[in-house]
């Protein structure tokens, strides 16, 4: 497969890309057909993971077993990227223990991997 250069983030992309898979910038022109005013746009994207980005992504299992040893100091939390919880549940012992059996029942049945 022949690949070119993305101008606008450097990426590796292939020749024929109208799309930067990494940044979504729009690398040309759609030419279109001079009997036809309305070009046939096909857009095949597979580089995409639901709209994950500028997301992190977190393994189910390091968070599941973050949760259950370190649940109550908000391990988990400072893990998945998100302080504030982590220092509110490092300060309220996992909110009174409530917080960190909740979560452990959301992480469990979270996909894996998932983004936050």
């Amino acid at each position: 497969m022949e690949t070119k250069f993305c101008e606008f983030c450097g990426n590796k992309i292939a020749t024929d890309a109208v799309l930067c898979p990494k940044c979504g910038k729009q690398l040309e022109e759609l030419k279109t057909d001079s009997s036809n005013s309305n070009p046939q746009v096909i857009i095949n994207n597979n580089n995409t993971i639901n709209g994950a980005y500028g997301r992190k992504q977190c393994d189910k299992w390091v968070a599941l077993l973050l949760c259950i040893f370190l649940g109550v100091l908000g391990g988990h939390k400072f893990y998945e990227g998100k302080t504030g919880m982590g220092v509110l549940y490092l300060f309220t012992l996992g909110l009174f223990g409530i917080g960190v059996i909740v979560d452990f029942i959301v992480i469990l049945f979270k996909p894996n991997p998932y983004y936050v």
